[in-house]
């Protein structure tokens, strides 16, 4: 049973609704809340110092940006701060966001216990996702329509330096700036010749005509 629950999120409607529902389906739980990323990481280190830590984050991903200067720019950077002094304290990311770029480095890297869409039943659905938490684990729990982005034959093809790849081109690098990114990433295929032999590749797995119709076809899956 989880003790001591921190909601993030910048929305206020969204962080009272996460935070009634949580009090009233989990009475002993002490529920916290906070609009800022900066703010939760104060609050995490703070409880970890007086050994009363958290032993759940519920955190969205997008945050409006206003007067405050952020070190932390959205639910990702938080959740890889978290990672570097607590690998096994439980996240649930609630969000908007289902891009299978997104999901990979979430779930594959940040290693998020769960990923809950934001949608009509998404506060049900939180629920839901907790109590699998608690049952199941290390079994990550994710929303129906966040499995069949990350379970479809094209995303399962895509290993991290074709992610990349794919999103450098989405932003209007062109093939050299390509290589040179991914020569700052320590990725091995940074070659003009390999990075387009790979793109040539990508455009035969999703039957694009040429370099912009690919990057449609992505975006329009969800990929990046």
């Amino acid at each position: 049973m989880f003790k001591k629950i921190l909601i993030v999120e910048d929305y206020d409607s969204i962080n009272i609704g996460i935070a009634q529902a949580l009090t009233e389906k989990m009475p002993l739980a002490e529920v916290y809340n906070t609009k800022y990323c900066d703010d939760a990481w104060l609050k995490i280190q703070s409880a970890l110092a007086n050994n009363a830590p958290f032993d759940l984050i519920i955190s969205d991903l997008s945050f409006q940006e206003d007067y405050r200067d952020a070190k932390l720019k959205g639910g990702a950077d938080l959740i890889s701060t978290i990672r570097e002094t607590q690998p096994l304290l439980k996240i649930i990311v609630y969000s908007i966001e289902n891009r299978y770029i997104e999901i990979h480095e979430l779930i594959d890297h940040l290693k998020v216990n769960a990923f809950v869409s934001k949608g009509r039943n998404s506060i049900q659905e939180l629920l839901t996702a907790i109590k699998h938490i608690q049952q199941e684990g290390n079994m990550v729990y994710l929303s129906p329509d966040i499995k069949d982005v990350k379970s479809s034959t094209s995303s399962l093809i895509l290993q991290d330096d074709d992610l990349l790849i794919l999103r450098l081109l989405s932003e209007g690098y062109s093939q050299n700036d390509v290589g040179e990114k991914l020569k700052e990433e320590n990725y091995t295929i940074t070659s003009t010749s390999s990075i387009e032999k790979r793109i040539s590749k990508l455009r035969a797995t999703f039957d694009a005509k040429n370099t912009i119709h690919l990057i449609s076809i992505v975006k329009d899956l969800g990929i990046i």
